[in-house]
């Protein structure tokens, strides 16, 4: 089965393209590198020629409110365009667990313009959300980091690996479209300061985590559940410390 990935060249992409591979699917990565633009559309109806599932893992170049938004409905625009004129029968698209629930956020708005464009595009498909990638431990102490200190939400928290990601993109586009949304999350739950806290002191980072209630992600308040799944999750195998094992192991 042909199967275009979409950011394949990316964290999760590159992962998801092995996998359909090592199962005996033609997985091709699709990129601007590779000359497939979904915010110009080159290319986009050559790489969607007999394909029969689309995974879309693209991903906004900036973080800035207007600029996200922007990028998501364009791409997921001429991506269903193109799909729809070449019969693909199944999309998939990556979003975030609790995108619906935290309107202050840019970037969670953006995902729901994502996840609407799909629902409404006529083309069978899956949406999943997914929590946030425990790779991007250290990019999110970073941004919260004031001085020697990280400020972040108590709210809860449930990274999960991308290699678990992968696991499930490729899962599930090889399954029936759900017509539906379908939530993972990593097996762990605690904290956000806590888990962000553990990853630090992993690494030997000597900042000091604050728990502070109006610390802010990516400009959205976080309450307790804002960030993790509120029913019923697919749960990854790779928690925190085993994630680190192998992070370091590979180092």
């Amino acid at each position: 089965m042909k199967i275009v990935v979409i950011g394949g060249t990316g964290l999760i992409g590159s992962k998801v393209v092995e996998k359909l591979k090592g199962k005996g699917h033609e997985a091709t990565a699709a990129s601007p590198n590779s000359g497939v633009n979904t915010i110009t559309g080159e290319g986009l109806k050559e790489a969607m020629a007999g394909a029969q599932v689309v995974i879309d893992l693209a991903n906004s170049p900036s973080f800035e409110d207007k600029a996200v938004l922007e990028f998501f409905e364009t791409s997921g625009r001429n991506l269903l365009t193109a799909e729809a004129a070449a019969g693909v029968r199944h999309h998939v698209a990556l979003s975030i667990v609790g995108t619906d629930r935290t309107p202050d956020n840019g970037y969670f708005r953006a995902k729901v313009a994502q996840e609407k464009l799909v629902e409404t595009s006529g083309i069978p498909y899956t949406i999943i959300r997914s929590t946030q990638f425990l790779e991007f431990l250290r990019g999110i102490a970073a941004s919260s980091a004031d001085g020697n200190e990280v400020r972040l939400s108590p709210g809860l928290f449930q990274p999960i690996a991308a290699e678990d990601v992968a696991a499930f993109v490729a899962d599930l586009a090889l399954a029936a479209p759900q017509g539906g949304i379908v939530e993972i999350a990593g097996p762990e739950r605690a904290p956000f300061n806590e888990i962000v806290a553990r990853y630090l002191k992993a690494v030997g980072d000597p900042r000091q985590v604050v728990s502070d209630p109006e610390a802010r992600y990516f400009g959205g308040r976080v309450e307790e559940r804002s960030l993790v799944p509120l029913g019923e999750a697919r749960l990854g195998r790779i928690g925190l410390d085993e994630w680190l094992r192998r992070s370091q192991a590979g180092a």
